[in-house]
């Protein structure tokens, strides 16, 4: 069987995650994540998301955005296994596979239309902003979720293992940010607490100073010891 298909996007993600550095490795690990996901014409019909809005969480079907085509591998090495070890790609969620598309299930938080274009605000993303969306499901409970469904190499969720604190400044920073990014600085510290650090850099111990972009801001931050120091917060001035 050689059968091509092709698929149209129902919908783009704008999201908090600008850039692939420090989006978690799974949803709903940062519940300060939000994202809007715009709903293109010809699919934004009112009747087509009637019954939605009673469901608290939906599956999102997505193209890993941002990762060249044609570069699947048949081994990757996830971050679960500290990046130290090789495993098959169907074991794993990772983006490098024959066909780049991903699943997510998230909060959904509500259904508007904005300037006449529906859309479909969430929260616990983990996608990069302008993710091309495929399909949307709702997340059904009683099938869904499998109390006794063995996780393999990832039995649990991994464990938040670094303090976060934030300069005076930086601090201030965040508040300001506030009234335009709810939970802003929550979402800062869900984030650099659950150390994005890719696993050759963790073992790198001179390097110290990390920079991550949320939204349209810069996050500049420090390694010390156990412990992640927020020393700046800088709008990026376009």
């Amino acid at each position: 069987m050689n059968e091509a298909y092709l698929f149209n996007p129902i919908g783009i993600i704008h999201s908090c995650f600008t850039e692939k550095f420090g989006i978690p490795r799974q949803p709903r690990l940062a519940t300060a994540a939000r994202a809007i996901l715009d709903i293109v014409p010809p699919y934004d019909q009112d009747e087509a998301f009637t019954d939605l809005k009673t469901f608290s969480h939906v599956w999102l079907v997505f193209v890993f955005h941002g990762i060249e085509k044609g570069k699947w591998r048949p081994t990757v090495r996830p971050p679960r296994l500290g990046g130290n070890r090789r495993t098959g790609v169907f074991a794993t969620r990772s983006g490098f596979r024959p066909n780049p598309i991903g699943i997510s299930a998230v909060v959904l938080e509500g259904i508007d239309r904005h300037n006449g274009r529906l859309c479909l605000t969430l929260s616990g993303v983990d996608l990069l902003d302008q993710t091309p969306v495929l399909d949307i499901k709702p997340y059904v409970p009683y099938s869904d979720r499998i109390p006794e469904a063995a996780g393999g190499f990832a039995t649990a969720s991994p464990q938040a293992v670094l303090k976060v604190e934030f300069a005076r400044a930086a601090q201030r920073a965040c508040h300001r940010l506030e009234h335009r990014y709810p939970a802003f600085m929550e979402l800062v510290t869900q984030v650099l607490r659950a150390d994005p650090r890719p696993a050759y850099c963790k073992q790198r111990k001179e390097r110290t100073d990390f920079g991550i972009r949320l939204y349209d801001v810069n996050v500049r931050w420090k390694i010390r010891g156990e412990k992640v120091w927020v020393f700046s917060v800088e709008k990026i001035e376009v």
